[in-house]
């Protein structure tokens, strides 16, 4: 037998009145999803299907619920590293003037190193000391950190830091806000 081109073989699809050419080549079946495009015109996409087609049921839709698997802290769209010495220069300038304006996820990443600091300087050790050295940038900054936080935040425990929502960036209208020191 002699066979048509390659490219005719391509748009031939069996219509389900033709026969079969041969023993081996049984017509493949075709999912609804398909069955517009592989039957040319819109009267057969809109015909019932053939009879050697299979039916195939509705899929059933249900709510997705994901788990919340090592989504403890925002990634902040950086790697580890380069997400760690934003979280440090953001923490020194916290503490340096009190009050600093960033995203609303940065400024809610910030708060847990942020009251660390200040948990750290309430204890006064030299490891504490040691602890905040190794994480603030500015080391004159620890030390005034230190003499001024036990007077300062004393009689309270945690909730060193307070978040503000402003208004968006103009530029990308991301979520802003203001996170200080209470």
């Amino acid at each position: 037998p002699t066979h048509p081109p390659s490219h005719a073989m391509a748009a031939f699809v069996p219509s389900p009145a033709a026969p079969r050419t041969s023993a081996f080549a049984a017509p493949r079946p075709i999912c609804p999803a398909h069955r517009a495009s592989a039957f040319a015109g819109a009267a057969l996409a809109s015909a019932p299907a053939p009879a050697f087609l299979p039916a195939f049921p509705a899929p059933a839709v249900l709510p997705i619920e994901a788990m919340r698997h090592g989504k403890r802290m925002p990634k902040l769209g950086k790697p580890a590293d380069q997400r760690k010495a934003l979280l440090r220069a953001l923490t020194t300038e916290l503490i340096r003037h009190g009050r600093i304006t960033t995203t609303l996820v940065r400024a809610k990443a910030l708060r847990k190193p942020a009251e660390h600091m200040i948990t750290l300087a309430k204890d006064g050790s030299l490891h504490a000391r040691r602890q905040a050295m190794a994480w603030i940038y500015d080391k004159e900054l620890v030390s005034s950190l230190f003499e001024a936080v036990p007077e300062r935040y004393g009689e309270r425990n945690g909730g060193y830091t307070r978040i503000l929502r402003t208004l968006p960036r103009k530029g990308d209208n991301a979520k802003m806000g203001v996170i200080e020191l209470v």
